[in-house]
């Protein structure tokens, strides 16, 4: 159970700054990196990190960690490291040359839900096994996600 809720609030945290971006549009989207380039001459993390997403992420986590039970400090913990992992995938991307949202299986979804779930293990008791099942159920779900809601026009990319 404890694994599933762990899980539920991953979800919770990487899909926040998609949901917020649907609801605000174009309005509130500042990027994190303030357009910044970093020294090979690409965007630090790109215009698809937004304030907006991390603040949203902070919000939804901390309310639904607090629904199933868990402190404050817990939800924010969560969605700050699952934000740290997004962008630490989205510098590497931008290090590789791929374009802001562009599709890198693996990288976009093992960091976001693999810092969060190992900072986690201490601090709930969660096993190696429990935090490896968490990261695998996270990428098959989140991937199949996306194409979901690509199909629901709420994704502007399948990915």
């Amino acid at each position: 159970m404890l694994a599933l809720k762990v899980l539920l609030l991953l979800l919770i945290a990487n899909g926040a700054p998609i949901l917020a971006r649907n609801i605000a549009g174009t309005r509130f989207l500042y990027a994190l990196d303030g357009g910044r380039l970093y020294d090979d001459g690409r965007p630090l993390f790109g215009p698809s990190k937004t304030i907006l997403g991390v603040v949203a992420s902070a919000l939804l986590t901390t309310l639904a960690a607090s629904l199933f039970g868990f402190s404050v400090a817990i939800g924010l913990l969560i969605a700050a490291t699952a934000m740290l992992g997004d962008l630490f995938s989205s510098f590497v991307k931008r290090r590789l040359g791929y374009p802001p949202s562009s599709f890198a299986s693996g990288l976009d979804q093992i960091p976001e839900a693999l810092l969060p779930a190992l900072i986690l293990m201490p601090v709930l008791g969660l096993s190696f096994a429990e935090v490896i099942l968490v990261v695998a159920i996270f990428v098959v779900v989140d991937l199949s996600l996306s194409i979901l809601l690509y199909a629901a026009r709420v994704r502007s990319q399948p990915y």
